[in-house]
Order: C-alpha cells, then structure tokens, then sequence
C-alpha cells in the first residue's frame, strides 16, 4: 500500500505511518492499484494544494487531518504533483477543502503517496519527456539569451511578449525560441471564438488567469522573422501559432498564411504548426493551401453537448471541428488530437465510444494526452452525471486496441 504524503507549515514533506493513500477518479475517492502508480518522475514537482486538507485510510475507517500528526503542532495541508510534459495523471489528489468557496489554481494536480522509501504518482508514461525537462529551462544563461536575441530583432513585439512569458510565466515554448530549439510559440491573435472554461489566458467564474494575453496583433514581417530564424538554425524545430497566452490563430488567418507563404520561400526547413480548437474551417483552409505542416486540435470531449458545456464555441458548431480535420488529412496535414484528459471523466464508456467512434469516421495521426489543468470540484459540478470511470490505464488500453494506426503521445512532434 501507498501512505499519505502531506506537507507542514515549515513547508516539511512528510507521510503518514498509520493512513494509507486515497486518490481520486471522478467524485469518488479510491485506493490506487500498483499500476496507477509510478515513482516521481525526474523533472515532477511537489506543491501543497491550497485551502486542503489531506485524506486517507486509517484501517477501514475514512480519515482527514488538520493538524501535522507528528506531533509538531502544525497545520497540515495536501500535497500533489504537478507532471512534466510525457506523462499521464491517472488519479486527482483526494482531498478536503477547508474552505466553503473558491477554486484552486489552474494547476494539474496529480495524486500522490509513499511506499519503500520513495514518493510516486498517480501517472503513467505516455511520450518521451526530454525535451520537456525542466533541467534545460530556466538556466542562468536564459535571461542573457533574450537578451541578445531583443538587440538582434530591437523592433519585435512579438519576441518582446515572448521574453514576458520566459522571464514571469516560465513558458517553455517561449523559452525555446530564445534556446533555438525544438518548438517555439509565436502567438499572434487576441481574440477567441470560444470561451472554454479551463481557459489560462482569460480567467473567468472565479478562476484566476495565470498569464496575461497577447494584447496586439503583430505584422507578417514580426512572424516571419521570428519563424524564419527558428526554423532554419534550431534544432529539431517547430514553430507553433496558437499558444496559451493568445485567442484562436486561426482567426488571423490572412496574415498567417502570408507569413507562411514568405518562411517557405526563405527555408523548407522544420515544422510550421498550428494549435487550434478547429472551428474557424474558412480560415484554417487558407492555412492548408499556404504550407502549414501539423495541426493540433484541443477537444474536451467528443460528445457534442460536452464539449458545447466546456468550450462554449461561438459562431461554430462542433460539425465544423470534425470537417477542419477531414479537409486538413486531404491535403496532407498531419493531424493530432489535443485531448484534455480528467481522470473519472475522459475514462468514462460514453466518453471513450465517442471518441472512438470520430476518429474511426474522421481518421487522425496522433492523439496527444494532455492533463486538464482545473479545479476538479469546479469542472465535475459541470458535468456529474453520475457514470463512472473505468480508469486511465483501461482508457489507455481501449483506445490502443480500437485505434491501433493512432499514436499515442503527449505533444507536438516534427514531421519534417
């Protein structure tokens, strides 16, 4: 059995000899299965989650405390993991919260426990992470990087957004176009024909937006120069519209496209990317006739009504999504599924047969797994309908025998 990890007021990470570990999975706590657990990955963080008490089992009986049972007189609070980007949250920390209203920060919580000495996860593997490590972000040397790179380009808003996002948000897109390498964010539009719920860039029913938009749209002549200089001397490189800190590119479409067309004729080196929620199909079909390469598309779920509750699209229909990705394989774009996965939710029957079910009729080249970062009471008194989860692993598993020519990751990869 796994033990309850708490933390104390000296910020002091401790288990609990006597409580085993809960997780949980939809509104009900359960005891993780050794094959929901996995040791702390390298580049993981532990982070109390704020307002929390912890829970477990002592013996049978379902406990919490408030107090550091050491003895220490200290208040205790619950603690997760926050993964790195190739693994896969298979339990939501359980917890109790020790206040009656307010969400916690959009976070991706994971559960965690402690067995033979060693902390580990409610996660499992599902990309090479590498690259994703925060060992190589956030050097010493980054802030003389941007600087540099802001002398050489002195008129750039763009790079200048960007090194805000560095420097604050420790966004690593950002940070890779001042490394060169791997794939670099050019955000470039500030509007959204959506008002997803789980939203970073626009806070709203009481979530607190952990980074500030794009408040410009820049020039053709500001993208390519970024684009152009990142793809021809980056390593492995990719340049990706439609980040966390900007509205849905796709929007922008003319000016992408003309940007695209003036990279291509300067280098037909890496990967031009676009990250879109796929409902602007007129826009992204110019995108597809400029050069672009991948296409990543967000999807919360693929049950229409769901995904209307948590997208909240404006001015498109969830047909129109399905359309995009059809048009997109015609003309040779390599297409990947951004899933938004919730343990409890994602794993649930209908969920997994709706999926199955598009892709089968609208045929993808990836599915990329992406842990929702949101307050599990908040998203779940959405959508609470009572049915359970089979769980992540078997989620995994299903998916691997129904979709067997669909790759299964967590984040963009090259194509050329």
């Amino acid at each position: 059995m796994f033990l309850v990890l708490y933390a104390n007021e000296k910020n002091e990470l401790l288990e609990h000899p006597g409580v085993t570990m809960l997780g949980r999975t939809g509104t009900t706590w359960v005891e993780p299965e050794e094959q929901e657990m996995i040791p702390l990955p390298k580049g993981a963080s532990l982070v109390t989650v704020p307002y929390s008490l912890p829970v477990g089992l002592d013996q049978d009986r379902l406990t919490y405390f408030e107090s550091d049972p050491s003895g220490r007189g200290q208040k205790a609070y619950a603690v997760a993991a926050l993964l790195p980007q190739g693994f896969t949250r298979t339990l939501w920390p359980a917890c109790v919260s020790s206040r009656s209203a307010g969400s916690l920060p959009l976070l991706g919580y994971a559960a965690v426990g402690f067995k033979n000495g060693q902390v580990y996860t409610a996660a499992v593997q599902t990309d090479e992470h590498r690259k994703w490590h925060p060992v190589y972000y956030n050097t010493p040397r980054l802030p003389q990087r941007i600087d540099q790179k802001l002398r050489r380009y002195p008129h750039n808003r763009i790079l200048r957004h960007l090194a805000l996002c560095s420097l604050d948000y420790g966004c690593f897109t950002a940070q890779n176009i001042f490394y060169r390498r791997w794939e670099g964010g050019i955000p470039t539009m500030t509007a959204c024909n959506a008002d997803c719920i789980g939203c970073i860039s626009e806070g709203h029913d009481g979530n607190v937006s952990p980074q500030q938009r794009l408040n410009f749209v820049p020039e053709v002549a500001e993208i390519c120069e970024i684009a152009v200089d990142h793809l021809e001397y980056a390593r492995e490189a990719i340049i990706s519209f439609g980040q966390g800190c900007e509205g849905e590119p796709s929007l922008n479409a003319a000016r992408l496209a003309e940007a695209i067309g003036l990279i291509r004729q300067a280098t037909d080196k890496g990967t031009i990317n676009i990250n879109t929620n796929g409902g602007f199909s007129r826009g992204l079909s110019q995108l597809y006739a400029a050069g672009l390469d991948s296409m990543r598309v967000t999807i919360f779920s693929f049950n229409e009504d769901n995904y209307v509750r948590y997208h909240r699209p404006r001015g498109y229909k969830f047909a129109q999504v399905g359309e995009s990705i059809a048009e997109a394989r015609e003309k040779g774009i390599h297409v990947s599924i951004n899933l938004l996965v919730c343990p409890g939710f994602t794993d649930r029957m209908s969920e997994i047969e709706a999926l199955v079910e598009f892709v089968r009729k609208t045929p993808v080249n990836m599915i990329q797994l992406r842990n929702l970062n949101i307050d599990p009471d908040y998203l779940l008194n959405l959508f609470n309908n009572q049915e359970s989860g089979v769980g992540m692993l078997s989620f995994l598993n299903i998916i691997r025998q129904e979709l067997p020519e669909v790759a299964i990751g967590s984040y963009t990869h090259p194509v050329r």
